[in-house]
């Protein structure tokens, strides 16, 4: 580990954090994924509902498997074989009533913006409205300059890497980029760009001082 390097992302990330609060946003820093448990276990009430996006870092960070726990009611969106179109999307439906919505973010800019593009909508739309709070664990590596780099880093790395996960037929998962495609698996629908928060604190991000998911 190279302590100038850490300096210099150390920095970074507690000016980002406070930008983040400038925009009505929560803002925490994190060394390690123990710190992200024991920071989890400070906020959230035992029994609360919670649910989650389709997220590499929340699987990564040990997150996931914490919320399945026994200490949560968590709704599960992956419903297993047999189940009914209907009840698959109440699952989703579900998330909106949730007393904590977990998921990431594609890119979070030097100014505190939260770029965010998505399949369906569904992870987008309850960050945005819905769940009582929403918690958002973001790696230092979807920090960026300003929003053509947010933009840039969805099509250069975040698509091309989820299309590959999600085994969908696109073009960028043989380019290695987006090709603005109009395949029926194309998961870049919805885009949305998040400047502030209200109410106040209802967003709260943990900045990662670490690597995580795409």
């Amino acid at each position: 580990m190279d302590v100038h390097s850490e300096y210099v992302w150390r920095r970074k990330l507690e000016n980002l954090a406070g930008k983040l609060q400038q925009n009505m946003m929560d803002a925490f820093i994190v060394d390690s994924k123990e710190e992200i448990l024991f920071l989890l276990d400070s906020m959230m009430k035992p029994g609360s509902s919670v649910s989650s996006g389709g997220s590499m870092s929340l699987l990564e960070t040990g997150v996931l498997e914490y919320l399945k726990g026994d200490k949560f009611a968590y709704f599960d969106r992956n419903y297993p074989e047999g189940k009914t179109p209907e009840e698959a999307a109440a699952a989703y439906r579900d998330a909106f009533f949730a007393d904590y919505y977990f998921t990431s973010t594609n890119a979070v800019t030097a100014d505190g913006w939260l770029y965010n593009v998505d399949g369906r909508g569904n992870r987008v739309a309850a960050m945005i409205y819905g769940p009582t709070n929403v918690i958002i664990i973001c790696g230092r590596n979807k920090w960026t300059a300003d929003l053509d780099a947010a933009i840039e880093r969805n099509r250069e790395i975040s698509a091309p890497a989820n299309c590959v996960r999600l085994n969908k037929k696109t073009p960028c998962t043989v380019s290695g980029s987006c090709e603005d495609c109009k395949s029926s698996d194309r998961i870049c629908n919805e885009y949305t760009l998040i400047k502030r928060n209200l109410p106040k604190g209802r967003i709260k991000v943990i900045l990662l001082n670490f690597e995580a998911g795409y």
